[in-house]
């Protein structure tokens, strides 16, 4: 059975085992018993003491025993909101609606968790004077879509809850072109390409994503070459839906995953380095065009973000190189 201890967020659940299970860590135990928490999460609590059977702070080793009392203390959330910050923003267009920028690798879109200054938000609160929609709330204002931290490229935010109801109902329609460009490990052999491929949360690790076949959300990335480098290709990656790291797990699933990847083809990029000097400090990422139709006056609009100096560098490099 598990109890919470309060009626709104808990601060602390209860977990009263019914069966002993030698054969049963207790990390692994309390995770099929709380199945929205990871097992991660779980033995992190474990090692900060904030998980005591009967009363005594618990090893993930120990195997549950038939009347034993679970208690989990969870860590108060830190309030977050973001506050304006005076940040270079490069604005591809803008008007009374909208707001199109072409977002800096290494800044995150929003707020959240160890990113609480910083921010696209930030730099948009400060820019745009509180003109945002609110539909986001304190930590996203104005904000339809996201990009990865270290992807580059074109976002658009909204600056009225109006413009953010349409623009949010055409991304979810999808009805917005989205075209990256990308620079991945190795030699496509085929001009043209699509991958449908379901993408789920990655089993073990929270932070990844993972092509599973029998997910129920799909996931259908289309690709065409636009140059052969040395070792490495540039393509154009167009999206058809948006799941999280969606290109960077489809690419990978092909067995050619992104220049750059320390999370998902961390090795790919190391030996690379074997027969190339180049060392990327982030995935080869950028979100190079973005169309949809204007909230207010309904005509189509087409905005293109030109490569950050680094993936034109990057590009240059395994050009000269060829």
């Amino acid at each position: 059975m598990v109890e919470e201890l309060s009626e709104n967020e808990p601060e602390s659940t209860v977990v009263d085992i019914s069966e002993t299970l030698t054969n049963e860590r207790l990390d692994r135990y309390l995770t099929t018993k709380l199945p929205n928490v990871s097992r991660a999460s779980i033995q992190r609590l474990l090692r900060k003491g904030n998980i005591l059977v009967n009363g005594k702070k618990a090893k993930p080793t120990q195997h549950p025993v038939a009347g034993q009392k679970v208690e989990i203390s969870w860590p108060i959330p830190k309030e977050i909101k973001a506050k304006p910050e005076d940040l270079p923003l490069n604005i591809l267009f803008e008007d009374d609606d909208l707001i199109v920028v072409n977002k800096a690798a290494g800044m995150p879109t929003h707020p959240s968790n160890g990113h609480d200054y910083g921010t696209l938000v930030n730099a948009l609160l400060y820019h745009c004077a509180g003109s945002l929609s609110g539909i986001g709330g304190v930590i996203r204002p104005g904000i339809v879509h996201r990009l990865d931290m270290d992807t580059s490229g074109c976002l658009v935010a909204a600056k009225n809850d109006a413009a953010h109801l349409v623009l949010a109902d055409q991304f979810k329609n999808r009805e917005v072109d989205k075209i990256y460009h990308a620079i991945v490990v190795g030699h496509l052999e085929k001009d043209v390409g699509e991958i449908d491929a379901p993408i789920a949360r990655h089993p073990t690790n929270r932070k990844m994503m993972s092509v599973q076949p029998d997910a129920s959300r799909d996931a259908r990335t289309s690709w065409r070459i636009l140059e052969r480098l040395n070792r490495c290709t540039l393509v154009e990656a167009k999206i058809h839906t948006g799941r999280t790291h969606q290109i960077r797990v489809h690419f990978k699933h092909i067995g050619f995953p992104l220049i750059g990847d320390i999370m998902y083809s961390p090795k790919a990029t190391s030996q690379l380095g074997n027969y190339i000097d180049i060392k990327p400090k982030r995935q080869m990422l950028h979100a190079k065009q973005l169309t949809f139709i204007h909230p207010k006056t309904r005509e189509t609009k087409s905005f293109t973000a030109p490569w950050p100096s680094d993936f034109e560098q990057t590009v240059n490099i395994l050009r000269n190189n060829n």
